[in-house]
């Protein structure tokens, strides 16, 4: 089990974003909790896939022991992590 940010930011809309992944929903709930993202502001609940979090918190994230991935680089990791993360918040919806 891991949990995973962005290698690098994304600009959008005039701010820096980062992506926030784990292997289990549980998972990226509680590490998000400790970034202090509340859980209601999961980005996507029918997908589970992410968080969508400012830039500043990358940093905070590597600290506390997030993996760097490249959505370019590691994408079959990270197609797998999402369909992973996609299913169980299809399960939570049932």
């Amino acid at each position: 089990m891991a949990v995973y940010v962005d290698d690098a930011v994304t600009l959008w809309r005039g701010r820096r974003w980062a992506h926030l992944m784990a292997d289990t929903l549980d998972e990226l709930h509680a590490f998000a909790a400790e970034l202090g993202i509340p859980r209601h502001a999961f980005q996507n609940r029918t997908s589970g896939a992410h968080y969508d979090v400012p830039a500043d918190l990358r940093e905070r994230a590597l600290a506390l022991g997030a993996v760097p991935i490249s959505r370019h680089r590691d994408r079959e990791q990270v197609r797998a992590v999402i369909a992973n993360a996609r299913a169980q918040g299809r399960g939570e919806a049932d």
